[in-house]
């Protein structure tokens, strides 16, 4: 056989391998969250919300499960589906229910080891009327200790 065709296999066979080695890059523990979210369609026509800053305990549970921090952890009454997670990234489908449903997307960046930005956009509705609401979250990782923070729920889901 060639030896540039069993290189090209053998590339071909190593590169799930060394994307598993690579790994999720995001570390459980305490992270500093700036979020700043936006609505169309809202009685009163509110385009943005004001910068808001929090902390969130992320578990190794949710590292494992997502990759990293997962923004509709904070959801409540929602669902995540159709979670992909990559060396780089995640991405999911969540579904809302409830006094108000919601269905939407989440997708993340694993920006570097201490970085996560995701945005999440989603369809509301309330009885007769729909908005629209896009999250825009950056997590920066401050240390293993989430100290008197506790972690949320992970989501049900896949």
């Amino acid at each position: 056989m060639n030896p540039i065709r069993i290189g090209a296999i053998l590339a071909l066979c190593s590169f799930p391998f060394a994307a598993q080695a690579q790994g999720h890059k995001q570390k459980p523990g305490l992270y500093e969250v700036s979020t700043i979210t936006s609505m169309s369609g809202m009685p009163g026509n509110t385009p943005q919300g004001a910068p808001h800053t929090s902390q969130v305990c992320v578990t190794q549970a949710m590292v494992d499960k997502y990759g990293g921090p997962m923004s509709s952890q904070q959801m409540p009454n929602c669902k995540s589906s159709d979670v992909v997670v990559t060396p780089s990234g995640m991405s999911a489908t969540v579904t809302c229910s409830g006094k108000v449903n919601s269905t939407g997307t989440v997708k993340s960046i694993f920006v570097d080891a201490n970085t996560t930005k995701t945005t999440i956009n989603m369809t509301i509705t309330m009885g007769s009327q729909t908005m629209t609401m896009t999250t825009q979250s950056t997590y920066a990782y401050k240390g293993p200790d989430c100290g008197s923070v506790k972690p949320p729920a992970v989501p049900t889901g896949n």
